[in-house]
Protein backbone atom coordinates (compact mmCIF):
# COMPACT_ATOMS: atom_id res chain seq x y z
CA UNK A 1 0.00 0.00 0.00
CA UNK A 2 1.37 3.43 -0.88
CA UNK A 3 2.05 6.14 1.67
CA UNK A 4 -1.30 7.81 0.99
CA UNK A 5 -3.07 4.55 1.74
CA UNK A 6 -1.10 4.06 4.95
CA UNK A 7 -2.04 7.55 6.14
CA UNK A 8 -5.69 6.89 5.37
CA UNK A 9 -5.56 3.60 7.27
CA UNK A 10 -4.09 5.29 10.31
CA UNK A 11 -6.88 7.88 10.30
CA UNK A 12 -9.53 5.20 10.00
CA UNK A 13 -7.99 3.11 12.80
CA UNK A 14 -7.76 6.03 15.23
CA UNK A 15 -9.91 5.60 18.34
CA UNK A 16 -13.16 7.57 18.54
CA UNK A 17 -12.73 11.10 19.88
CA UNK A 18 -9.08 11.38 18.78
CA UNK A 19 -9.69 14.37 16.55
CA UNK A 20 -6.02 15.11 16.08
CA UNK A 21 -5.32 11.64 14.71
CA UNK A 22 -8.42 11.68 12.47
CA UNK A 23 -7.61 15.15 11.14
CA UNK A 24 -10.58 16.71 12.97
CA UNK A 25 -10.99 20.37 13.92
CA UNK A 26 -9.21 21.53 17.08
CA UNK A 27 -9.78 24.47 19.42
CA UNK A 28 -13.17 25.48 20.80
CA UNK A 29 -14.97 24.17 17.71
CA UNK A 30 -13.65 20.71 18.48
CA UNK A 31 -15.26 20.70 21.94
CA UNK A 32 -18.67 19.35 22.71
CA UNK A 33 -21.53 21.85 22.77
CA UNK A 34 -21.66 22.33 26.60
CA UNK A 35 -17.89 22.93 26.74
CA UNK A 36 -18.14 25.35 23.84
CA UNK A 37 -20.73 27.35 25.76
CA UNK A 38 -18.56 27.43 28.91
CA UNK A 39 -15.48 28.48 26.94
CA UNK A 40 -17.40 31.19 25.10
CA UNK A 41 -18.77 32.63 28.36
CA UNK A 42 -15.29 32.56 29.97
CA UNK A 43 -13.71 34.36 27.00
CA UNK A 44 -16.51 36.93 27.00
CA UNK A 45 -16.01 37.62 30.71
CA UNK A 46 -12.23 37.96 30.27
CA UNK A 47 -12.74 40.34 27.36
CA UNK A 48 -15.28 42.38 29.33
CA UNK A 49 -12.93 42.58 32.34
CA UNK A 50 -10.03 43.67 30.11
CA UNK A 51 -12.10 46.37 28.41
CA UNK A 52 -13.40 47.60 31.77
CA UNK A 53 -9.87 47.81 33.18
CA UNK A 54 -8.55 49.71 30.16
CA UNK A 55 -11.50 52.10 30.35
CA UNK A 56 -10.96 52.74 34.07
CA UNK A 57 -7.23 53.39 33.65
CA UNK A 58 -7.90 55.66 30.67
CA UNK A 59 -10.44 57.71 32.64
CA UNK A 60 -8.03 57.85 35.60
CA UNK A 61 -5.22 59.45 33.56
CA UNK A 62 -7.42 61.52 31.25
CA UNK A 63 -8.19 65.21 31.89
CA UNK A 64 -11.20 66.01 34.05
CA UNK A 65 -14.46 65.42 32.20
CA UNK A 66 -18.13 64.71 32.85
CA UNK A 67 -17.60 60.99 33.45
CA UNK A 68 -14.71 61.44 35.88
CA UNK A 69 -16.63 64.09 37.80
CA UNK A 70 -19.69 61.87 38.17
CA UNK A 71 -17.92 58.53 38.62
CA UNK A 72 -14.65 59.63 40.21
CA UNK A 73 -15.16 57.58 43.37
CA UNK A 74 -15.82 54.37 41.40
CA UNK A 75 -12.79 55.00 39.16
CA UNK A 76 -10.48 55.62 42.13
CA UNK A 77 -11.85 52.53 43.87
CA UNK A 78 -10.91 50.41 40.86
CA UNK A 79 -7.46 51.92 40.27
CA UNK A 80 -6.11 52.37 43.82
CA UNK A 81 -3.87 51.01 45.13
CA UNK A 82 -2.83 48.22 42.76
CA UNK A 83 -3.16 50.03 39.42
CA UNK A 84 -2.13 53.57 40.29
CA UNK A 85 -1.02 55.62 37.30
CA UNK A 86 0.85 58.92 37.26
CA UNK A 87 3.24 60.87 35.08
CA UNK A 88 5.96 61.53 37.67
CA UNK A 89 8.48 59.30 35.90
CA UNK A 90 8.13 61.29 32.68
CA UNK A 91 7.85 64.90 31.51
CA UNK A 92 7.23 67.55 32.52
CA UNK A 93 8.54 66.98 36.07
CA UNK A 94 10.27 63.65 36.69
CA UNK A 95 11.13 62.95 40.31
CA UNK A 96 14.61 64.20 41.13
CA UNK A 97 14.61 63.87 44.92
CA UNK A 98 14.71 61.17 47.54
CA UNK A 99 12.51 61.94 50.54
CA UNK A 100 12.89 59.92 53.72
CA UNK A 101 10.59 60.03 56.74
CA UNK A 102 12.12 59.61 60.18
CA UNK A 103 10.67 59.55 63.69
CA UNK A 104 11.87 59.78 67.25
CA UNK A 105 9.86 59.10 70.39
CA UNK A 106 9.65 60.41 73.92
CA UNK A 107 9.41 57.30 76.08
CA UNK A 108 8.22 57.00 79.68
CA UNK A 109 10.25 54.27 81.38
CA UNK A 110 9.07 52.06 84.24
CA UNK A 111 10.70 54.20 86.95
CA UNK A 112 8.88 57.30 85.70
CA UNK A 113 11.90 58.78 83.91
CA UNK A 114 11.51 60.07 80.38
CA UNK A 115 14.00 59.80 77.58
CA UNK A 116 14.07 60.60 73.86
CA UNK A 117 15.01 57.89 71.39
CA UNK A 118 17.27 58.40 68.41
CA UNK A 119 15.87 59.04 64.94
CA UNK A 120 14.42 55.93 63.29
CA UNK A 121 14.46 55.96 59.47
CA UNK A 122 11.08 54.49 58.50
CA UNK A 123 11.61 55.02 54.77
CA UNK A 124 14.89 53.10 54.91
CA UNK A 125 13.06 50.19 56.58
CA UNK A 126 10.50 50.19 53.74
CA UNK A 127 13.27 50.24 51.14
CA UNK A 128 14.99 47.30 52.83
CA UNK A 129 11.73 45.31 52.79
CA UNK A 130 11.35 45.95 49.04
CA UNK A 131 14.95 45.36 47.98
CA UNK A 132 15.33 41.94 46.37
CA UNK A 133 11.64 41.11 46.83
CA UNK A 134 9.98 39.88 43.62
CA UNK A 135 6.50 40.64 44.99
CA UNK A 136 6.93 43.66 47.28
CA UNK A 137 4.03 44.74 49.45
CA UNK A 138 2.09 47.86 48.52
CA UNK A 139 2.26 48.77 52.21
CA UNK A 140 6.04 48.99 52.06
CA UNK A 141 5.98 50.75 48.70
CA UNK A 142 3.23 53.29 49.20
CA UNK A 143 1.66 53.59 52.65
CA UNK A 144 4.21 55.83 54.35
CA UNK A 145 5.13 57.68 51.15
CA UNK A 146 1.53 58.47 50.27
CA UNK A 147 0.74 59.35 53.87
CA UNK A 148 3.60 61.85 53.96
CA UNK A 149 2.54 63.34 50.61
CA UNK A 150 -0.98 63.67 52.02
CA UNK A 151 0.39 65.55 55.03
CA UNK A 152 2.73 67.80 53.04
CA UNK A 153 0.03 68.76 50.52
CA UNK A 154 -2.48 69.64 53.22
CA UNK A 155 -0.17 71.80 55.38
CA UNK A 156 1.59 75.11 54.98
CA UNK A 157 5.37 75.37 55.09
CA UNK A 158 5.16 76.17 58.82
CA UNK A 159 3.16 72.95 59.41
CA UNK A 160 -0.26 74.56 59.84
CA UNK A 161 -3.13 72.35 58.59
CA UNK A 162 -5.29 73.55 55.72
CA UNK A 163 -8.73 72.72 57.05
CA UNK A 164 -10.13 69.27 57.84
CA UNK A 165 -7.89 67.42 55.38
CA UNK A 166 -4.87 68.70 57.25
CA UNK A 167 -6.17 67.40 60.57
CA UNK A 168 -7.11 64.08 58.95
CA UNK A 169 -3.62 63.71 57.46
CA UNK A 170 -2.04 64.25 60.90
CA UNK A 171 -4.12 61.45 62.44
CA UNK A 172 -3.36 59.20 59.48
CA UNK A 173 0.41 59.72 59.70
CA UNK A 174 0.42 59.26 63.48
CA UNK A 175 -1.31 55.91 63.15
CA UNK A 176 1.11 54.74 60.44
CA UNK A 177 4.08 55.73 62.60
CA UNK A 178 2.73 54.03 65.72
CA UNK A 179 2.15 50.81 63.77
CA UNK A 180 5.78 50.96 62.60
CA UNK A 181 7.03 51.62 66.14
CA UNK A 182 5.15 48.50 67.22
CA UNK A 183 8.12 46.54 65.82
CA UNK A 184 10.70 48.45 67.87
CA UNK A 185 11.64 47.81 71.47
CA UNK A 186 11.78 51.30 72.92
CA UNK A 187 11.86 50.29 76.58
CA UNK A 188 8.70 52.03 77.74
CA UNK A 189 5.47 53.74 76.83
CA UNK A 190 5.57 56.19 73.94
CA UNK A 191 4.15 59.50 75.13
CA UNK A 192 5.01 61.76 72.19
CA UNK A 193 6.48 61.42 68.72
CA UNK A 194 8.24 63.84 66.40
CA UNK A 195 8.63 63.40 62.66
CA UNK A 196 10.99 64.92 60.15
CA UNK A 197 11.61 64.50 56.44
CA UNK A 198 15.05 64.34 54.87
CA UNK A 199 15.18 65.51 51.26
CA UNK A 200 18.19 64.85 49.06
CA UNK A 201 18.43 65.68 45.37
CA UNK A 202 19.45 62.79 43.13
CA UNK A 203 23.05 63.20 41.98
CA UNK A 204 23.48 64.05 38.31
CA UNK A 205 25.02 61.29 36.14
CA UNK A 206 28.76 61.32 35.56
CA UNK A 207 28.39 62.41 31.93
CA UNK A 208 26.24 65.43 32.84
CA UNK A 209 27.65 68.90 33.46
CA UNK A 210 24.73 69.74 35.74
CA UNK A 211 25.67 70.78 39.27
CA UNK A 212 23.41 69.19 41.88
CA UNK A 213 23.25 70.07 45.55
CA UNK A 214 22.95 66.67 47.26
CA UNK A 215 23.09 67.96 50.83
CA UNK A 216 20.19 66.82 53.03
CA UNK A 217 17.44 69.32 53.87
CA UNK A 218 15.21 68.68 56.86
CA UNK A 219 11.61 69.52 57.58
CA UNK A 220 11.00 69.02 61.29
CA UNK A 221 7.47 68.74 62.61
CA UNK A 222 6.35 69.70 66.12
CA UNK A 223 5.98 67.06 68.82
CA UNK A 224 2.67 65.18 68.73
CA UNK A 225 1.10 63.68 71.83
CA UNK A 226 0.15 60.03 71.33
CA UNK A 227 -3.49 59.21 72.13
CA UNK A 228 -5.33 55.92 72.44
CA UNK A 229 -6.74 56.37 68.92
CA UNK A 230 -3.19 56.44 67.48
CA UNK A 231 -2.28 52.98 68.77
CA UNK A 232 -2.68 49.68 66.88
CA UNK A 233 -5.88 47.88 67.90
CA UNK A 234 -4.11 45.06 69.72
CA UNK A 235 -2.22 47.49 71.97
CA UNK A 236 -5.07 49.70 73.13
CA UNK A 237 -6.29 49.58 76.71
CA UNK A 238 -9.34 47.50 77.46
CA UNK A 239 -12.23 48.72 79.60
CA UNK A 240 -10.29 47.95 82.79
CA UNK A 241 -7.40 50.13 81.69
CA UNK A 242 -5.11 47.23 80.86
CA UNK A 243 -2.95 47.52 77.78
CA UNK A 244 -2.92 44.81 75.16
CA UNK A 245 0.19 42.93 74.14
CA UNK A 246 2.46 44.26 71.42
CA UNK A 247 4.29 47.55 71.13
CA UNK A 248 5.85 49.27 74.07
CA UNK A 249 3.65 52.19 73.14
CA UNK A 250 0.73 50.42 74.71
CA UNK A 251 2.48 49.08 77.82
Amino acid sequence: MDSYGDEGARREDAPPGDEGARGGIGGIVGLSLPYQAVAAVALALIGLLGCTHLAMVFLHVSPSNTVTKQQGEAIDGWVYPEFEQNWKLFAPNPLQQNIGVQVRAEVAEGDGARRTSGWIDLSAEDAEAIRGNLLPSHVHQNELRRGWDFYANSHTDDNRPNGLRGQLSERYVRRIVMMRLDHHELGGKVERIQLRSVTRSVKAPAWSKEKTDTRPYYRVLPWWKVTEADLPLDTRNDGAGNAGSGTEAGK
